[in-house]
């Protein structure tokens, strides 16, 4: 098996699953609990919280645990939006975001908010003078995701900071969800950044778990009421064993990430090279400006799922963009943005590579390849 959708979700690591078993096997209180088992939950969480604070050089007290990546970005979205309404009721997003910023996003136009989406080049960047003609004296939250996770495009965030260095009113989140490993920090917790979303799944943790970054001093409206976990923020009983897993798998992951990134880009500049001998294949991400981990690609008349199926016909599993809504077999929305028409953005898939993924992959996959492309001549 040859797989390659490694930004839908990675493996757990084996490190990362053993610190789930013990705590989820040994440490059965719950964080709440004022007997022995509870603090020691608690001191696991609290050990959890500044191993985490300490990989991205922040503080314990900004570190908020989720669910995940959906549920971080809709909580500072949402979260942002009700707390600041007062002082405005604009928001911006780009035109490439992940449907948990989009949607969250929509769904607060019909609480009486005004939402204006910037546009992206063909390469799936923010443009930055649109953007910036965008903002408003009511503007309020600005959400860039900081690599796009269809086709990997690495968005201009630096930019974004600097534009709104002179405007405290307005809330700066991006969505990290792909970044991680494949950008360095210091990329993407920019000192202006107020909020930034995690989610362990994507770095080799378990599924189901999650952190928001907030920076000191901000406020955000729960989204979730009830027993006043995370500082009264986010009320729910802790997944301890998963929060455990996720500070494990973070810190595997940012031990290795700087070699491990030279190992994607070799192992994606292979088979962009290879793939632009073919003529009937569009390539929708490129090498410079995007992280070494994605690319899209599409086959000119063949519809996405039928190259994922004929893939897995051969072991190898990839998907058509976005995971979350390839099962509604809607074409790519950042392609479109980008300005791809939609016959050709329903061609599209995504290959997305992980550290552990090996050259000799890379060379099968190629050679699978040229069976398929040859098998649908007859389509083209």
């Amino acid at each position: 098996m040859i797989y390659f959708d490694n930004a839908a979700t990675t493996e757990m690591s084996p490190q990362a699953l053993a610190t789930y078993q013990q705590v989820a096997t040994r440490m059965m209180g719950n964080p709440s609990s004022l007997h022995q088992l509870g603090e020691q939950a608690t001191r696991i969480l609290q050990a959890s919280r500044q191993q985490i604070a300490e990989l991205l050089a922040k503080e314990p007290s900004e570190i908020f645990f989720t669910s995940g990546g959906t549920e971080s970005d809709n909580w500072a979205i949402k979260g942002v939006a009700f707390e600041k309404a007062y002082l405005g009721k604009h928001i911006i997003i780009s035109a490439v975001e992940h449907p948990a910023v989009r949607e969250s996003a929509l769904w607060l136009e019909s609480q009486g908010f005004e939402v204006d989406v910037a546009p992206v080049d063909a390469q799936g960047r923010l443009l930055i003078d649109a953007f910036k003609a965008l903002l408003r004296e009511d503007t309020i939250l600005v959400s860039i995701m900081a690599v796009n996770n269809e086709v990997g495009a690495i968005q201009p965030l630096k930019e974004v900071a600097a534009i709104l260095a002179d405007k405290p009113k307005v809330t700066f989140h991006v969505d990290a969800v792909q970044s991680v490993g494949k950008l360095a920090l210091e990329e993407v917790l920019l000192p202006r950044v107020d909020l930034a979303s995690f989610s362990a799944h994507k770095f080799h943790g378990p599924r189901g778990v999650g952190f928001l970054y907030k920076k000191l001093g901000k406020k955000i409206t729960p989204l979730l009421n009830g027993g006043g976990q995370e500082e009264g923020l986010r009320s729910t009983t802790e997944n301890v064993a998963g929060i455990a897993a996720m500070a494990k798998a973070l810190r595997l992951t940012l031990e290795t990430a700087e070699q491990d990134r030279q190992k994607l880009k070799a192992m994606k500049e292979v088979l962009y090279q290879a793939l632009t001998d073919f003529p009937a294949v569009s390539l929708y991400s490129g090498l410079a400006g995007f992280v070494p981990n994605i690319l899209t690609f599409g086959i000119s008349g063949v519809r996405g799922e039928v190259l994922v199926h004929a893939f897995e016909n051969h072991a190898i599993f990839l998907s058509t963009t976005s995971a979350c809504s390839s099962k509604a077999g809607k074409p790519a929305g950042t392609l479109l943005a980008m300005g791809v028409p939609t016959k050709k953005a329903q061609t599209a898939v995504r290959i997305s590579l992980d550290e552990i993924n090996t050259m000799a992959e890379v060379e099968q996959f190629l050679t699978v390849f040229r069976l398929i492309y040859k098998e649908t001549e007859k389509v083209r």
